[in-house]
């Protein structure tokens, strides 16, 4: 409600005294507009325009207090712009409904509606704040509040605006990327009504037996539907992807007298800290009768078999053979360096290459997990379920996605080529990067809710790390590193790392039942990446990616 004044009450003092108006009447019109104000009531002056020196004013002066909306100029030319209808109750129903075109483009105009009208919405809730603002500071209001109260309402009133400015740059970050959207369906619709012009042309060329070959020579024109081939049993790893540093544990399980035995490539690994304290991997073998070295323990700093005792170094050197004469025998080992806070390792042939990648959370951000799990499941159908966002809704409705709803149309926006990008609609910067690891930056908001249409526009954020270590061809060892931009406390809280373990485990069952059975019917011949669409960007080009390195070709995507 607006409080509007005619006369102000400076100058409605000044005329009623010096008129001789009666002070007691005129003390009693003070208090009836004191009341008014502190009532937070619309209120207005009116007086006679004639003056009776005898008499005073000519008439009366009256108060009135009105109750209800106040007829504004301002608020007049408002209501064209607010005045909009909510377009939810139009939006056509097609939940759980595979969507043509047509459709997908209808649900992309609604969606603009909504955000504009959102949008609207969001800058009258700053208006009205604005005028909240004016009446607290008005002259009046100063005189029957106390500093304190005001101070307090403006706080209030500020805290309010604050938030509304950051909902309205919500809102045009939705609306441009509704437009987006927009752009996007139409032009898939204008592919489709050409594909269906194409058709039209080529079965009435068809028609005429005179012209059929240009029937066929339309038809060799027309590019095929991409599709990939990954079925039947998984095959052994190819040796072209055994060429990469591949990270295999974190330093901080690595003590100076334990040792972490892993599978790599179907081959088993051993990996120990030497004298130096630098780490060392080799096989978990012994030369004399095949005992795993693991189920041994290491001694200053030379591994013992636990059969026999012989005793061996981080470069496979046996350097003790206890109750015979010690004879020159060596095992495999591999190259294995410390970086970061992992443990690395090259298990190819070929020559390593001489810098190993960074994998540090960006700047800002602090490490509060580090994970390891063995699961049972071929490290390429991981990795396809890692770069796949869009299952989210569906599959983690108990964990992280609890509540998302499920959009109209979910994209990967990625370089032309490129191996990284953004979701969108949700706040996620994604990247595969060979040969088998997945980072991921998340916008974090409320449970539930998705703050912002990217990770800029976010406030707080959780990195993560994925390694998909391939150790045989139905199992792949896990490393998970967990960072965040917030909440450096958790890191202190007793316990926290069981916490995040539960948490990780939860998300991670959620997938595996659906993985288990893709790689079940997999290995009986089905195609996993049958039909690819639109969201599937990033998962395809993985897969072009590791074809293009088994055939050996000399530029990879």
């Amino acid at each position: 409600m607006d409080v509007i004044f005619l006369m102000t009450l400076e100058s409605l003092k000044k005329d009623m005294y010096n008129s001789g108006y009666d002070q007691n009447k005129a003390v009693s019109a003070m208090n009836a507009i004191a009341t008014a104000a502190v009532l937070s009531l619309p209120f207005s002056f009116s007086r006679s325009s004639k003056l009776d020196a005898n008499k005073g004013f000519k008439g009366r002066f009256r108060v009135f207090a009105v109750y209800g909306e106040e007829v504004d100029d301002k608020k007049n030319s408002w209501s064209a712009l607010f005045d909009v209808e909510d377009p939810r109750s139009k939006v056509p129903q097609y939940k759980g409904k595979f969507l043509d075109v047509h459709q997908a483009l209808e649900v992309a105009r609604y969606d603009i509606q909504y955000c504009d009208w959102r949008a609207r919405q969001d800058l009258l809730t700053i208006m009205l704040l604005h005028e909240k603002v004016v009446e607290v500071l008005n002259p009046l209001a100063r005189d029957y509040k106390s500093i304190g109260t005001m101070k307090k309402e403006l706080a209030e009133l500020q805290e309010e605006l604050a938030q509304a400015h950051r909902q309205v740059h919500i809102s045009e970050a939705r609306v441009s990327t509704a437009l987006d959207k927009l752009a996007y369906m139409e032009e898939l619709v204008n592919d489709k009504l050409l594909q269906e012009r194409s058709t039209t042309e080529v079965s009435q060329i068809s028609s005429s037996p005179s012209t059929s070959f240009k029937s066929v020579d339309i038809e060799k024109r027309r590019p095929p539907r991409r599709s990939l081939d990954v079925s039947g049993p998984v095959q052994s790893y190819h040796p072209h992807l055994k060429n990469f540093w591949y990270p295999v544990a974190f330093s901080t399980d690595l003590k100076d007298d334990t040792m972490i035995p892993i599978e790599c490539f179907e081959e088993p690994l051993v990996i120990f800290r030497g004298k130096d304290g630098k780490p060392g991997c080799v096989q978990n073998t012994c030369a004399h009768r095949a005992c795993p070295l693991h189920l041994g323990s290491v001694n200053d700093g030379r591994i013992q078999c636990p059969y026999h005792g012989w005793e061996y170094t981080t470069d496979g050197k046996c350097e003790k053979m206890p109750s015979t004469r010690l004879l020159n025998v060596k095992i495999k080992s591999l190259q294995c360096f410390e970086k970061e806070g992992m443990i690395w390792i090259w298990p190819g042939n070929d020559p390593p290459t001489a810098t190993l990648p960074s994998l540090l959370p960006p700047s800002g951000f602090e490490v509060h997990a580090e994970i390891v799990m063995e699961l049972p499941i071929e490290h390429g159908l991981l990795l396809d379920n890692l770069l796949d966002l869009a299952h989210a809704p569906f599959t983690h409705t108990s964990t992280f996605a609890k509540g998302w709803s499920v959009p109209s149309l979910v994209k990967f926006l990625t370089p032309a080529s490129g191996l990284q990008g953004y979701w969108d609609p949700y706040p996620i910067d994604m990247e595969f990067r060979p040969p088998c690891m997945v980072l991921s930056t998340i916008g974090i908001s409320k449970p539930g809710k998705l703050e912002g249409q990217s990770t800029s526009q976010c406030a707080t954020h959780l990195h993560q790390l994925h390694v998909c270590l391939p150790s045989s061809k139905h199992k792949t060892r896990l490393l998970y590193r967990m960072s965040l931009d917030f909440a450096p406390v958790l890191k202190h809280i007793p316990f926290m790392q069981h916490l995040w373990r539960h948490f990780a485990e939860q998300v991670l069952n959620e997938d595996l039942r659906l993985v288990l059975g893709q790689q079940e019917r997999m290995n009986k011949g089905a195609n996993v990446w049958n039909f690819p669409v639109s969201y599937d960007k990033l998962g395809v080009r993985y897969r072009l990616w590791r074809d293009a390195l088994e055939r050996g070709a000399k530029q990879l995507p």
